[in-house]
């Protein structure tokens, strides 16, 4: 059985490395199901815009500030590579 980090996953995570210059932070350390905030990588609001501009520029999606499934998809790795990969179907 691989464990290996699904690509969009990983291209999530080097995308967070790069906007958050989290240079002590490799892909592999981010766990894909942990909390993005508070927990986990511990991110704050603030980060949590530069995410967003960051997923606006390379993935063309546009989120409203006080959306409540914006708030869901940036729970973990794993939700925003499959809001990502949703946004790719469309």
């Amino acid at each position: 059985m691989s464990l290996e980090t699904p690509p969009m996953e990983l291209e999530i995570k080097k995308l967070l490395i790069e906007t958050l210059h989290l240079e002590e932070i490799t892909p592999e350390e981010i766990e894909s199901d942990a909390p993005l905030f508070v927990e986990g990588l511990g991110l704050d609001s603030i980060d949590a815009l530069e995410i967003g501009l960051a997923l606006q520029k390379r993935y063309g999606i546009i989120f409203s500030s006080d959306s409540e499934s914006a708030r869901k998809h940036f729970t973990s790795v794993r939700a925003l590579s499959a809001l990502v990969q949703e946004h790719r179907k469309k």
